[in-house]
């Protein structure tokens, strides 16, 4: 880990603690997995009004497996992409009790095949419940760390494998849940509270306006 990398981390633990939190309210890790497909394109608060009754209606994986398809897709409305995601949570709750006993596995390529799972959706599972060094590539994590210059790379598959050479394991998830809350408190994708920021020293996009600036006066 370089010095550069070590003062980030250092000044991202101090404002925001090294406390492992999850965003979406769970209580196993099936509610996790459903709550994280959810996500996509919609609010960790959204999802949190919807699973509240969700979870109380369906109580385990073999109750998503039986679910039909058109009331699931009105019960999930709210989230958005409620018909696709509707089918991907029936076909992954029925292909983890076919497969795996209505346990959610904890392995990267068991979860990766299940409908409607992806690498950032099985990270989340594998750092939040099986604490398995994971590192999650959410719109957040991809934005900043292209600003900090810790990856150049769209693809977030790619900006994942960047992430694992320059951060020690031992931040990978908790990397990310720091850099959500300052995703979302200052570092927004738009108009950035640059003057409330405590990483400008350590931002390529700051540096870039600042020099803009500087040509123009």
């Amino acid at each position: 880990m370089t010095k550069r990398t070590k003062e980030i981390l250092d000044k991202l633990d101090q404002v925001y603690t090294r406390e492992y939190k999850c965003y979406l309210n769970h209580e196993n890790p099936g509610q996790l997995l459903i709550a994280t497909m959810l996500s996509a394109q919609c609010t960790d608060a959204r999802v949190n009004i919807v699973t509240k009754d969700l979870f109380v209606k369906y109580e385990n994986m073999q109750a998503f497996a039986e679910a039909d398809l058109k009331e699931l897709e009105q019960d999930i409305k709210p989230t958005g992409f409620y018909h696709n995601k509707a089918k991907n949570i029936i076909g992954c709750a029925k292909k983890i009790c076919q497969l795996y006993g209505g346990e959610v596995p904890s392995n990267l390529e068991d979860l990766v095949s299940l409908p409607g799972v992806g690498r950032k959706t099985a990270n989340v599972i594998r750092g939040n419940i099986f604490h398995e060094p994971s590192v999650v590539v959410d719109t957040h994590v991809k934005r900043i760390s292209k600003r900090l210059g810790f990856t150049k790379e769209e693809d977030p598959e790619k900006i994942e494998r960047d992430l694992m050479k320059v951060l020690p394991k031992d931040h990978w998830i908790l990397y990310n849940i720091q850099i959500i809350t300052f995703g979302r408190q200052i570092c927004f994708a738009r108009s950035p509270k640059c003057q409330e920021c405590f990483l400008t020293e350590y931002c390529r996009e700051y540096k870039e306006k600042q020099k803009k600036s500087r040509k123009k006066l």
